[in-house]
């Protein structure tokens, strides 16, 4: 199978390739060298563009080799001029006259600039990487096959990042860190944000910052840094826009409608989008034995899963003046996602003789939501524009209501008094207010930064369970099972931080402290606490010709969130229970980076860290008799357990083989040290994680492109077992049709297999278990990108807004990649 589909994937380049040919017009050939007039020296990645002379549109680009030679191809048949700039040094315009289907514009001299100089309109050729003091961004735009894939997909191309066979996103392995959306907490990211991703496409996305020194005006949150999602918000006077459509053989349609709007002092910028989850049907297994009587529990069953989901974000802008401008803007999420399951399960002694059995019929329904709104005061100063002072209000509100019912049949030693019939709801959420005031004051050589931030948090959980009597045949209610949880957390902040930037040196140092309130209610129990931390931050880089190394230390804080702290015990499968812990306190991590960037004709960028924490929150399991069903059950919870050391190696490379093959490479590997001491055992694990993703793209003249993308991730090392690894590969083809305005790609997403496991091994000193599921692998979709509308310029936006980056993100996620 492998064979064949290789061998039609060559008919097809060859196929195409020689339909380019055949097609292609005759070019002309414009080159040269870019010289120092002072020095007589050549200039290096000189930017080189063509335009057309009567319109003064780019035509093409590219960038001056290390010798200042350059070539550019363009069509015959029209009158070109050639503009060479470079920063520090006075454009060139020159008129391109060719002899034949050759212009050699032989060596052109620029010199030194003698006052700032004035913006040329062209189009340059953008690089996909940029290493900044304290992180690193991924030009989603300047990706090729941005239209083709989803928000998803494109996370695995970025540096530092990978998915696993969960869909799960990982930042250097782990998933500990935050998600935010334009520098701001996502209503979209607040549970599933795989999820969100894999309905959204890549198109809406402008760019990806992954933070690793994230600075002190951050909140002190995410143990290995913050993934910024930059959306797209180009405007001007008018409008613009695009329609993004897709189809999937697993996960049915989706629609996308991304736009802009600008006009006079008013802007709008946002995109919204919903789609249909097709319902999907796939094998669960589930084995554990107990070392001390050798008894071994086995489980067989299928998941069925379906929904539907929709999405909304906005940004509006008016410019009240020059030096006073508002911005607002919006965000809403809402998902609705029914599982049925049905599992057999077995339990026999150590002479495989069955001593207890039935049958589980489940039945879930999950109603998720979302919904953010903020308002920003940014006021600018007459004497010094730069200076900037914001004020900054947001609310935000997430309730996820989640209800499942629990019937068996086909009892053996399972009696119905014990273990009844029963169902669940639990309507959990998280509601805040945020207020913040940011100050930026720059000097010549020094930026200033000074803020104040409060966090009103409000966890809630109201939670019941319903048992059938088999006396009444009627539903009661549990009261030992049912209650409420009201946990609120303040955190109030304050920050002040430096960034001096000279001309080969670049530092950012601050100091942020935090105070935290935390007081919650259960079961009548209360609880009254505070602490406080203090949170040093530091970057420096050393920026050489065309390279740079950064150094960084920055402490983090993980706070637990409402999904590890609700003590909602879920029994949808009663032999394997679960429940949050209300005690757990945050995990204070330590983090050094060291990088070097290369952005050459060849971008690499390698990166060595260390990282370790001495109250590290950890997913635990042991075994124990449980007060309801009087059975012996798996109980597993969150608990702030031992120390948690990683040493991480990190490379990334993007380059061209000529101008129409690019590949991109990014790998990363670390080494975890765990130990911690839990139910009265000390647990000592150790392991490497990595993953590695590399993506080819070829395009045939200027309307074809071919991908190929393939990752592997090796799995997790937790302090109780592993989890397995996980192999990703996709094939896409698109074609641009309208002068680019509309583009069609075809997809194809781990073709040789319809299923791939995903399992995970718990070891402890009572049992050994190994929980395996199966998630759909092939699928193939189709999908439609159509732009409308002509924009240039930028919405105005806050320079500052809130961005509460400071609770641990869930990281659930149901699904698999679209």
């Amino acid at each position: 199978m492998k064979q064949l589909l290789l061998i039609l994937l060559c008919c097809c380049l060859s196929a195409l390739a020689m339909a380019q040919t055949q097609n292609s017009p005759t070019n002309i050939t414009v080159k040269g060298a870019v010289i120092d007039s002072a020095a007589n020296k050549p200039l290096g990645y000189v930017t080189v563009a063509l335009q057309d002379s009567a319109t003064r549109t780019p035509v093409k680009s590219t960038l001056a080799k290390d010798d200042g030679s350059f070539e550019i191809k363009a069509p015959e048949g029209k009158t070109y001029q050639l503009v060479i700039a470079f920063i520090g040094y006075v454009t060139k315009v020159l008129p391109v006259k060719p002899t034949g289907t050759e212009f050699n514009a032989g060596k052109i001299l620029l010199a030194a600039a003698s006052k700032e100089l004035k913006e040329v309109t062209i189009t340059a050729v953008r690089p996909v990487m940029k290493q900044e003091v304290d992180r690193l961004t991924y030009d989603v735009q300047a990706d090729p096959e941005s239209k083709a894939v989803s928000a998803l997909d494109m996370m695995r191309k970025v540096p530092l990042l990978s998915v696993d066979g969960d869909d799960k996103i990982r930042l250097k392995g782990s998933g500990n860190y935050k998600i935010l959306i334009n520098g701001k907490e996502s209503a979209l990211m607040a549970k599933n944000p795989s999820d969100v991703l894999k309905a959204m496409p890549a198109t809406n996305i402008e760019k990806i910052e992954v933070i690793t020194t994230p600075p002190a005006k951050y909140d002190a949150e995410g143990l290995t840094g913050i993934i910024n999602i930059i959306t797209k918000k180009n405007a001007d006077q008018g409008y613009n826009g695009s329609i993004n459509m897709r189809y999937n053989t697993v996960w049915g349609p989706g629609y996308n409608l991304n736009g802009t709007v600008k006009q006079g002092k008013f802007g709008l910028s946002g995109y919204a989008g919903f789609g249909t989850q097709k319902e999907v049907t796939a094998a669960t297994y589930n084995n554990l034995t107990q070392l001390a009587s050798q008894s071994v529990l086995t489980q067989n069953g299928t998941n069925t899963f379906s929904g539907k989901y929709k999405y909304a974000n906005a940004e509006l802008s008016y410019e009240i003046d020059t030096l006073n401008l508002l911005t607002g803007s919006f965000e809403i999420f809402q998902g609705h996602f029914d599982q049925n399951g049905v599992q057999q399960s077995n339990l026999a002694n150590s002479i495989g003789t069955v001593d207890q059995a039935y049958r589980n019929t489940v039945t879930n329904n999950s109603k998720d939501k979302g919904a953010d709104a903020a308002i920003n005061y940014q006021r600018s100063f007459k004497n010094h524009k730069d200076e900037l002072l914001t004020v900054s209000y947001k609310y935000s509100y997430s309730p996820s209501d989640q209800s499942n019912s629990n019937s068996f049949t086909e009892r053996f030693n399972y009696d119905d008094v014990n273990n009844p019939d029963f169902r669940q709801r639990n309507n959990a959420g998280n509601r805040e207010h945020t207020f913040q005031l940011d100050y930026v004051y720059p000097l010549k050589k020094i930026n200033i930064e000074a803020g104040a931030k409060a966090i009103l948090r409000n966890n809630f959980s109201d939670f019941r369970r319903e048992d059938l009597d088999p006396t009444t045949n009627e539903f009661v209610i549990d009261t030992g099972q049912t209650s409420t949880f009201d946990y609120h957390q303040d955190v109030t902040s304050f920050y002040n931080s430096y960034q001096l930037k000279l001309s080969k040196w670049t530092a950012k140092a601050g100091l942020r402290i935090e105070h935290t309130k935390i007081s919650a209610d259960f079961m009548g129990t209360p609880l009254d606490r505070g602490y406080n931390n203090l949170i040093p931050s530091v970057s420096i880089q050393r920026s050489l010709k065309s390279s740079s190394i950064n150094l960084g230390f920055t402490q983090r804080i993980q706070r637990p969130g409402i999904y590890q702290l609700n003590p909602f015990i879920d029994r949808s499968n009663p032999k394997f229970i679960s429940t949050g812990n209300p005690d757990l306190r945050p995990e204070l991590n330590n983090t050094f980076e060291l990088t070097y960037s290369n952005f050459k004709k060849a971008a690499i960028t390698v990166g060595v860290s260390y990282a370790f924490s001495n109250n590290s929150i950890q997913n635990v399991s042991h075994l124990q008799v449980d007060n309801t069903s009087l059975d012996t059950v798996t109980y597993t919870t969150y608990q702030n357990l031992g120390s948690n050391r990683t040493l991480g190696l990190n490379i990334n490379t993007n380059f061209s083989v000529t101008k129409a093959f690019t590949i991109s490479l990014n790998g990363q590997v670390s080494h975890v040290w765990l130990k911690g001491t839990y139910n009265g055992q000390f647990y000592k694990n150790d392991g490497y994680i990595g993953n590695s993703f590399a993506s080819l793209t070829y395009k045939l003249g200027d309307t074809y492109r071919l991908g190929l993308n393939a990752g592997f991730f090796s799995g997790d090392v937790n302090l109780q077992g592993s989890s397995s690894n996980f192999i990703y590969n996709s094939y896409t083809v698109a074609k641009d049709l309208f002068n680019k305005k509309f583009t069609v790609t075809l997809v194809a997403n781990n073709p040789y297999s319809k299923y791939r496991a995903f399992s995970n091994t718990t070891r402890t000193p009572d049992f050994t278990q190994i929980t395996s599921r199966e998630n759909p692998y092939r699928h193939f979709a189709i999908r439609l990108n159509y732009k409308f509308g002509k924009l240039n310029g930028d919405i105005k936006k806050n320079q500052r807004s809130i961005n509460n980056d400071d609770t641990k993100n869930s990281g659930k996620s149901s699904g698999t990649n679209q």
